[in-house]
């Protein structure tokens, strides 16, 4: 089974809130992120065609952030994955078409401010830090801000937690309407390149001889 045949299985089980596809997080992008009032909780989906090799690196871009993270798995996947992963990953698998809980997800106690706060843009999360009472936020760059948020202790991860959650689930219906004036934009170029590709064909396609060409007879040469 493939990644959209899992997805397909796994969006009718995440009630309530919104859900998002390929969320950056860290240096990967989460598969889906289910966003609630109260809860990040972060999906990764592995197919049958898909690898292991990124696991290391997913759980520890999920583990900075998410309050909850579940590996969606074909049955093939289980004997090699579950020994990667920590006791509070939960893990559904794929099996007779339906997805089974082999695992539930626990809270997760290891999110940290900063890569939180990265699921944001720069000037949403000045605006928080601003609306705190925080002055000489305005003027720094990213890496900056992100410093003063793995270093203070002014902030408490739970407020900057329900901000993230709030703003993500404001900002979906703009992702909506970019995800789809994106899919417009692909269908008209695959457009353009069938046309070109079609009129590439016809210029390469032998002419046919004409029909009176070849009734013709050639001229004998006189005789000496």
């Amino acid at each position: 089974m493939n990644d959209p045949e899992i997805r397909a299985l796994l969006y009718p089980l995440l009630p309530g809130g919104v859900y998002i596809d390929e969320l950056p997080t860290g240096t990967t992008r989460a598969d889906v992120v289910h966003i609630t009032e109260h809860f990040l909780h972060g999906y990764e989906v592995k197919g049958d065609s898909d690898t292991l090799q990124r696991v290391p690196n997913q759980l520890r871009c999920y583990g900075e952030v998410y309050d909850f993270v579940t590996f969606v798995v074909t049955e093939r996947h289980l004997p090699k994955l579950l020994p990667l992963l920590p006791d509070w990953v939960g893990v559904l698998v794929v099996a007779g078409g339906e997805l089974r809980v082999h695992r539930a997800a626990a809270y997760n106690a290891t999110v940290e401010p900063a890569p939180l706060a990265s699921l944001l843009l720069l000037e949403e999360v000045k605006q928080f830090l601003m609306a705190r009472g925080l002055r000489g936020i305005s003027g720094l760059r990213r890496a900056e801000v992100l410093h003063f948020l793995r270093t203070t202790t002014l902030v408490p991860l739970s407020s900057l937690a329900q901000y993230v959650r709030e703003r993500l689930m404001a900002r979906l219906p703009e992702r909506m309407q970019m995800r789809a004036e994106r899919k417009v934009e692909r269908q008209r170029l695959a457009g353009l390149r069938q046309r070109r590709k079609a009129r590439r064909a016809a210029r390469k396609k032998p002419q046919k001889p004409d029909a009176k060409a070849k009734t013709r007879k050639t001229p004998t040469p006189p005789a000496s």
